[in-house]
């Protein structure tokens, strides 16, 4: 199935029925009244998070969704039917923006969530609304609302608990597929994986969700390679692997590279924890292991870890620091959520 993560969709709900002008005719009524009914309100457009998708390739297909309108009222006093509603099922983690595409609408973050997007036209009155001692014999009726007309923009960002960062051949899709059930494409060549992936890892009895993007490059955040297309998936991850690719000559300028490109995109992306791992050292002696270990620890600032995804040496380690990452993580959420919550005091 091809990865689909952003689209564009038309919607309407469904107009309001018209009122209906009717008066009672019957054998031995002398003086029927009037008796027409109301119309009926259209469908609504609904969006709402459901489990089991991953991508938005539904949407490929189909891009325009309308509701059923009300149908007109009808004598003795009948209202017409309520139009159908129409629900756009989406995955979990799926904003709906504006047609400006930078307007957001709302962002389905659980399983169940729904959220209105076009409500539909009410339905006019009928005749016998419109009784009164004054006016016993009304002939009007209100048409129908028209329903609401909108062009939206679908875009797709996965919930994973770790995001996988890197150049081009860094080892991500490897260190994947040495962990986790998933099957990325494994090849000697940049840009081999041109979709995200997912997987999930187990540690300790303990699993979570790791994003695998595309690799960026210098220069990404103005569209060079596959741009910043996929970095959106990873802003939700509780934690960043930044893998470092120990062959590349320079990992320390490597490192500055996807830093410089992370700043660029957005803040808090740059802001979010990141746990650096100098991967492939099954191709290096201990004395470059050593080297290359204190050269990127001085640029980052931070304790760096050595990890092979071909050979698994260290990856256990790596799992179990970013288990704890994810725990510290969901501790200070549960914390915030808490101090939200707290009644206000003066």
């Amino acid at each position: 199935m091809k990865f689909l993560d952003l689209t564009k969709v038309y919607i309407r709900s469904g107009g309001g029925g018209g009122g209906c002008v009717s008066f009672r005719r019957e054998k031995f009524i002398e003086y029927g009244g009037p008796d027409g009914g109301d119309g009926g309100n259209g469908g609504y457009v609904y969006a709402e998070a459901v489990d089991g998708l991953n991508t938005l390739i539904d949407f490929r297909y189909q891009q325009h969704f309308f509701a059923r309108s009300g149908q007109a009222g009808m004598g003795s006093g009948r209202t017409g039917a309520r139009g159908d509603d129409i629900v756009l099922r989406v995955p979990v983690g799926t904003e709906i923006l504006d047609e400006d595409q930078e307007t957001l609408i709302a962002d389905l973050t659980e399983v169940g969530q729904r959220v209105v997007l076009a409500k539909g036209g009410n339905g006019g009155f009928g005749n016998l609304h419109f009784k009164s001692s004054t006016n016993q014999a009304p002939r009007r009726a209100n048409p129908g609302q028209e329903g609401v007309e909108r062009t939206l923009w679908l875009r797709l960002k996965l919930i994973a608990d770790v995001g996988l960062l890197g150049l081009p051949n860094a080892g991500k899709s490897t260190f994947l597929a040495a962990t986790s059930n998933a099957r990325p494409k494994i090849a000697d060549y940049p840009f081999t994986t041109l979709y995200p992936n997912l997987g999930v890892v187990g540690v300790d009895n303990v699993e979570f969700v790791v994003a695998d993007i595309p690799g960026l490059i210098e220069g990404a955040s103005e569209g060079r390679g596959l741009g910043d297309l996929f970095l959106g998936h990873v802003e939700r991850c509780a934690v960043l692997l930044h893998l470092v690719d120990g062959t590349s000559g320079d990992p320390a300028k490597d490192y500055e590279t996807i830093l410089g490109e992370l700043k660029a995109y957005s803040d808090v992306l740059s802001a979010t924890p990141r746990i650096t791992v100098l991967n492939k050292i099954d191709a290096l002696d201990a004395e470059e292991r050593v080297f290359l270990k204190e050269e990127l620890e001085t640029v980052t600032g931070n304790k760096v870890m050595l990890m092979s995804g071909a050979s698994q040496e260290n990856v256990k380690d790596v799992l179990r620091a970013l288990r704890q990452e994810i725990d510290d993580n969901r501790l200070r959420q549960r914390v915030q959520d808490e101090e939200d919550d707290a009644p206000w005091r003066p």
